[in-house]
């Protein structure tokens, strides 16, 4: 006798978003994107699915102290352009460090979430901070608590 196991799916009410902190100080950025990319997304969790929010917050500390290898403080460069002839702008790694460390960050995450709707869910449950300190504390004090009991 044949027993047809039927694949668990989850809904979205069953799907439950935690909070977690990640301090980037001495990090390298690839590495550290690749680790919120995947907690983002939920990959992580035995409960993933792919077609639903099943990731958690992530909360970045200290963006302006990740690290770079080789020569690419010198070499990066950002490019955005508004779609207006000419109107290409260029910023090189060292500029955005200085003065807006917490995109690097979102960049290099973005780049590694899926290309839909439901990616740019995913990057709104990023948050990311330039200096150790953030507003979130109660939500991750709240998450801590619910998971030990």
């Amino acid at each position: 006798m044949v027993v047809k196991l039927k694949p668990y799916n989850p809904s979205a009410s069953e799907m439950e978003a935690g909070w977690q902190v990640v301090d980037a100080d001495g990090k390298i950025l690839g590495r550290l994107a690749t680790e919120i990319a995947m907690k983002i997304m939920g990959k992580d969790k035995p409960s993933y699915v792919p077609h639903l929010l099943s990731g958690d917050y992530v909360v970045v500390v200290n963006a302006e102290k990740v690290k770079i290898t080789g020569k690419k403080a010198e070499q990066k460069v950002y490019v955005r352009h508004s779609q207006y002839p000419g109107n290409r702008k260029e910023i090189p790694y060292e500029r955005m460090q200085a003065q807006h460390p917490d995109r690097i960050i979102i960049q290099a995450v973005k780049g590694m979430l899926p290309r839909t709707k439901l990616g740019r869910k995913m990057l709104g449950r990023l948050k990311v901070y330039a200096g150790a300190e953030h507003p979130h504390a109660a939500q991750i004090n709240a998450n801590s608590a619910s998971g030990d009991a």
